[in-house]
């Protein structure tokens, strides 16, 4: 056994060196999307009236119960864990699944940990330094919630920070998992990726009709387990053995799957075969690596369009004669100063259809950067090599990003509208009028991707900076100039708000095409990366 973990130290601090960066940059989002909630609610919900209306509303609201899990508490600290656990726990187990599948099956991948294999490493080390560099960046978050929190109660922020660290451990075994199973790192995380939205979706749909959450599709869900920890309000701290006993078999199953496999290859082997007929060109093959992720991000927000439409009259009647919280509804759906419920309703429309235009920036990067992954695992070259120029190469990618992006904001209008019952044409254009912010990001990242193809990571920072400012902005009450940073801040809020203007969808649009014009130039002039 200790021979087969030779190594896994030298590994450990390599994978830490390596993510000095990133991790820190994850630690921070899921600890701040819970450490910037009490003082929000508290002036939200600052009274005790306040608060016992708000759990008998959510104890009525299956579609707000469906999103944020019914509420256990009426103390601040409660509500923290209500509003922010299941997210936090989320993010968690993302960012569990890129630390592990990057220290494994992207290494595999890539060829290092053959080389790395040939010297003095034992067979299950890679695995286990993966695995170490997760739990130090969960361990990371669970202290940072533990310790912003314990002032609301020690006990209630100890199990709150455990079980967030625990979430994101049980996903990151699921991810070692993956990684064996499969024979790319897209795959692995996709598999891994789909399973957390499964997670999502049965926890949902069992709060949805369960005020207690006592549903057995919460209690399938890991995510169910984490806010049946019920931090703040009479903790079930035997719940956390549940994630323990699901971890320790998922991690049994991973080392077992990489002791009968040879480095590099999979269960799952991919199916090669000529690229005829439809996979003859550059653009054909980009929309073949590319559609399975398209269709992945097309279903998730045509049902999440679905079910933020149906929240709309939930949402009002939560709202209710509340002024913070109808003021930073309408601030955020740019409706500010007006009146009636009607306005509040679009407000919140345009609130939700803002946000998914943010979330579709996340797809757009990840689907421009898919080039950086074909240039580094070296496929792009022998397709370089024959009659394809590099504009053309690029293009087949950029079309189906730019595209793709298109689509998921239609269906996630067509959602929206299908899912309030009313105005369809007016939400879709609602979603539809973010395309240009989310075209400029998209284009950055192809920039960053053609000029400096080191630091292309840098548009994921982007494309979180542009989330964070939209979603904490107008909750922080932050300067209008900060928040003009982000292209979205330029384009009208549709449904309702202010009249449009097409000055800014053109604005945003050339500076996008500017953008892309650039990349493309910078990308022709440089070396293909090693």
């Amino acid at each position: 056994m200790n021979n087969q973990l030779a190594g896994t130290g030298a590994l450990l601090r390599l994978a830490l060196r390596r993510d000095r960066v990133m991790a820190p940059v994850w630690i921070l989002v899921v600890a701040m999307l819970v450490l910037s909630l009490p003082g929000s609610l508290e002036s939200v919900y600052g009274t005790a009236a306040e608060r016992e209306r708000l759990l008998a509303t959510m104890t009525a609201n299956g579609s707000l119960r469906a999103l944020y899990g019914p509420v256990f508490g009426d103390s601040i600290g409660a509500l923290t864990a209500w509003r922010g656990g299941v997210f936090a726990g989320l993010l968690a187990g993302v960012m569990s699944l890129v630390i592990v599948v990057r220290h494994t099956r992207e290494e595999e991948e890539s060829g290092r940990q053959e080389l790395l294999s040939a010297a003095m490493v034992g067979r299950r080390a890679p695995l286990t330094a993966a695995l170490l560099a997760a739990l130090t960046a969960n361990a990371a978050a669970a202290l940072l919630v533990t310790a912003g929190l314990a002032g609301r109660g020690a006990a209630g922020a100890l199990a709150l920070g455990l079980g967030i660290g625990a979430t994101g451990m049980l996903f990151a075994a699921l991810a070692a998992i993956a990684a064996q199973l499969t024979e790319s790192a897209r795959l692995a995380k996709g598999l891994t990726g789909a399973f957390i939205g499964a997670a999502f979706v049965l926890r949902a749909a069992g709060d949805a009709g369960a005020p207690d959450g006592g549903s057995a599709l919460t209690w399938i869900s890991p995510l169910g387990w984490l806010e049946h920890v019920r931090a703040f309000a009479a903790e079930r701290w035997w719940v956390l053995a549940l994630f323990a006993a699901a971890s320790a078999a998922q991690l049994v199953a991973a080392y077992a799957l990489a002791a009968r496999r040879d480095v590099g290859m999979s269960f799952l082997p991919a199916r090669p075969g000529p690229a005829r007929g439809r996979l003859g060109s550059a653009g054909a093959l980009a929309w073949r690596l590319q559609r399975g992720a398209l269709l992945g991000w097309s279903l998730g927000f045509l049902a999440a369009g679905v079910v933020f439409g149906g929240m709309t009259d939930g949402a009002t009647e939560l709202v209710g004669d509340n002024a913070r919280t109808r003021e930073i509804i309408e601030r955020m759906g740019g409706q500010a100063g007006q009146a009636g419920q009607g306005v509040l309703a679009d407000a919140f429309l345009a609130t939700m259809a803002g946000m998914l235009a943010m979330v579709a920036a996340l797809y757009i990067v990840s689907a421009v950067l898919r080039l950086s992954a074909e240039e580094s695992g070296q496929r792009a070259e022998p397709l370089l090599a024959n009659a394809v120029g590099r504009p053309r190469w690029a293009g087949g990618h950029l079309a189906v990003a730019f595209g793709g992006s298109a689509l998921i904001l239609l269906l996630a209008g067509l959602g929206l509208g299908i899912g309030h019952g009313e105005d369809i044409g007016g939400a879709v254009a609602a979603t539809l009028g973010q395309l240009p912010a989310v075209w400029v990001i998209g284009a950055l990242a192809a920039l960053l991707h053609g000029a400096v193809p080191r630091f292309a990571v840098a548009a994921w920072a982007v494309a979180g900076a542009a989330l964070a400012l939209g979603w904490v902005g107008p909750v922080l009450n932050l300067p209008q100039a900060v928040l003009d940073l982000s292209p979205f801040a330029h384009l009208p809020k549709l449904p309702g708000g202010q009249d449009p203007s097409w000055a800014p969808f053109v604005a945003l649009t050339a500076l996008a095409a500017a953008l892309l014009a650039a990349a493309l130039t910078a990308l022709r002039r440089r070396d293909l990366a090693a």
